[in-house]
């Protein structure tokens, strides 16, 4: 199986007049992966997608998708698609635009398979424009992995789902990757990321700023937070010499630190009776934070 990405952009450069989306934008996609493309909002994600999509061209650099020209028909037919932005007909019904799109396929999927497969028994013979937001987007869903693509790009796909469809969405997506798919999926939900992408790449300004595993952007931020149940007054905790921040979570004390164990010792000392003890180290949207907020100072 060739090592090479299934999509790269190249020292990628996007301008609109005096706005620079993408500056000099390097980023790979590789076979069998979920990347998790984030950034704060106007960071090029979205640029970045549709560049690799053929939907825009690049002012310099370069972009391929599946080692062609983005806008190669051959290449088009290896990808689904799921925008933030779509316009349908309102009249249509969902398994009609299933149909339309399987259609443009070689080799797409029954449209009554991957109905089952969402669930969208309920949805299909209703008028488009009938469906809530949610529902439009796990129909739009279904027409991004109607035609069986190698490729998914999904740009905030759950905008809008409740958290039955969420979660169900997230399996699908699991199964996928197991199965041997691509996703490219960019999303707001930092939990999201964490719970599926295999990679983190972070963008700001147009530029990579961070990229690896979820728990290579973790490592990004040394804190950890200690939870317990303790008489300890908060006064007297943030006193010690190694406590960032205290705080309450859900009944318990919480507690910030760079020196986990350190303040382990402290909190045992100072009171035999804690309990409910739990450490945890700082999470994706942490690290996110500060990553995003150092590039923009």
């Amino acid at each position: 199986m060739s090592k090479s990405p299934l999509a790269s952009l190249n020292a990628t450069v996007k301008r609109y007049g005096s706005l620079t989306a993408l500056d000099g934008l390097d980023l790979t996609v590789n076979r069998g992966e979920l990347l998790a493309l984030l950034g704060p909002n106007g960071a090029g994600k979205s640029t970045a997608i549709s560049i690799l999509l053929g939907l825009q061209r690049a002012d310099a650099g370069s972009a391929t998708l599946f080692g062609e020209d983005p806008q190669s028909l051959n290449a088009r037919r290896r990808v689904g698609i799921m925008m933030q932005e779509v316009m349908l007909s309102p009249v249509m019904r969902p398994r009609e635009l299933m149909q339309q799109v399987a259609s443009y396929y070689p080799s797409p999927y029954d449209v009554d398979i991957v109905i089952k497969r969402l669930k969208l028994e309920p949805l299909v013979n209703r008028p488009y424009g009938k469906l809530s937001g949610g529902q439009k987007r796990q129909v739009q869903f279904g027409m991004a992995l109607v035609g069986r693509p190698e490729l998914l790009f999904l740009d905030e796909p759950t905008v809008g789902m409740d958290l039955q469809s969420r979660e169900g969405l997230w399996q699908v997506l699991r199964d996928l990757i197991h199965e041997g798919s691509s996703i490219v999926l960019t999303t707001h939900h930092l939990e999201e990321a964490e719970a599926l992408a295999n990679r983190v790449a972070v963008i700001t300004k147009g530029k990579l700023v961070a990229g690896g595993t979820v728990d290579e952007i973790r490592a990004v931020v040394s804190d950890k937070t200690i939870l317990c149940r303790t008489a300890l007054a908060d006064a007297d905790i943030r006193g010690w010499p190694d406590v960032l921040r205290v705080g309450v979570e859900h009944g318990r004390r919480q507690i910030v630190t760079r020196e986990a164990e350190r303040v382990l010792r402290q909190l045992l000392a100072a009171d035999p009776d804690v309990r409910d003890i739990e450490v945890r180290r700082a999470g994706l949207a942490e690290a996110f934070a500060e990553i995003t907020s150092e590039t923009v100072q």
